[in-house]
């Protein structure tokens, strides 16, 4: 039998204990403080603890003392990995559950960061909570993790995977709070990109992801729907209730086109787009994409792509051509696994040259 859900609380960097993590879902309560302390010293003072319900940590099984899954994607006993998978907007932490498995099964930790729908009915103010509050306090949690090390000597590394434009820009809000902090930044050691890099404020893109939080089915980790892969993604919103969706576009397109103005929302969108297109870090970069995106455009994604090579930046990608907006993995699963597994190999060996 399984062991039943634990809290840890482990100290700041720096750290080097061996956390027994149980194999199943587990929050980790950790002290807010500011990332200016954290760059100015090590001694931090704690504060009030952590409480964001759509944050969980899902431990591979053994996956701190390696296992047979990471030799498979890397070879031998590696460095310690975890996913952070950042969903789009709407998006509730059973709606990542088919990514978190995916990336167990290979030993590699998932820290999913979703954007419930009680979130986005209350963020009219384009994620003022999101991007202010949440953002700054997970960053923290995913800092202090990595500065620490395993009993074994083992570094701590994150790979980042988003969803949708709403994922990406957070992943662009936690390296703009990281900037600064070169020697957490080394530590993220690729970011793979699913139907978003859209670097507009286009309010056509939100009123979408807006309109498909309002229009969700609410589901449960423990449904069926969710299991068989039925997650209302924007695009199976607008396949399901097509009239609901075109009276909502309308409305919210005029909403959005006044809220992306407003001084305060322009600059916590434009300082993630900034990170995301000037100061990402030295790893890979790998976008999912698709021709048939009627919310990100093909061709968005693909002059952001070039606009990362022409720095000098490793960037590789994968067209489906006919898959819907976040439906990549539903629809094309096998080759969806195939891209994200070897670009996974690729990262890890990066890192192994790195290490040597």
């Amino acid at each position: 039998m399984e062991a039943s859900p634990t809290i840890f609380s482990y100290p700041y960097p720096p750290c080097s204990h061996n956390i027994p993590f149980p194999r199943n879902t587990v929050h980790f309560p950790y002290p807010r403080i500011s990332i200016q302390a954290l760059a100015a010293s090590q001694s931090l003072v704690s504060r009030a603890p952590l409480k964001d319900k759509s944050v969980h940590w899902h431990m591979a099984e053994d996956g701190i003392n390696g296992s047979a899954a990471r030799k498979n994607v890397e070879g031998d006993r590696g460095p310690i990995v975890a996913v952070v998978l950042l969903g789009w907007l709407g998006s509730e932490p059973s709606h990542l559950m088919r990514y978190v498995r995916f990336y167990n099964k290979r030993g590699i930790h998932a820290i999913t960061f979703a954007a419930p729908i009680m979130d986005v009915l209350s963020s009219l103010t384009l994620g003022k909570r999101l991007l202010r509050e949440r953002v700054p306090a997970f960053t923290l949690e995913l800092a202090s993790w990595i500065s620490g090390t395993e009993i074994d000597g083992r570094e701590r590394f994150l790979l980042f995977h988003t969803f949708s434009n709403a994922g990406w820009i957070v992943y662009g809000s936690i390296l703009d709070e990281l900037q600064g902090r070169h020697d957490l930044l080394e530590k993220i050691i690729g970011c793979v990109v699913d139907s978003g890099g859209d670097k507009k404020l286009n309010p056509k893109v939100w009123a979408t992801a807006f309109t498909t939080a309002l229009l969700a089915k609410p589901t449960t980790p423990a449904s069926s729907s969710v299991e068989a892969g039925e997650v209302m993604t924007p695009s199976r919103v607008q396949e399901k209730k097509p009239l609901q969706v075109v009276f909502l576009l309308l409305v919210f397109e005029r909403v959005f086109s006044v809220l992306l103005i407003l001084p305060y929302s322009n600059k916590l969108m434009t300082n993630a787009i900034s990170a995301l297109s000037e100061k990402q870090p030295p790893c890979p970069q790998l976008y999912l994409y698709s021709t048939a995106d009627k919310v990100i455009s093909s061709q968005s994604v693909e002059s952001f792509m070039e606009d990362q090579k022409k720095q000098g930046k490793k960037v590789e990608s994968f067209n489906f051509g006919s898959s819907r907006h976040v439906d990549h993995y539903r629809t094309f699963g096998v080759v969806y696994s195939s891209q994200v597994e070897r670009f996974l190999k690729e990262c890890l060996a990066m890192v192994k040259l790195r290490q040597r």
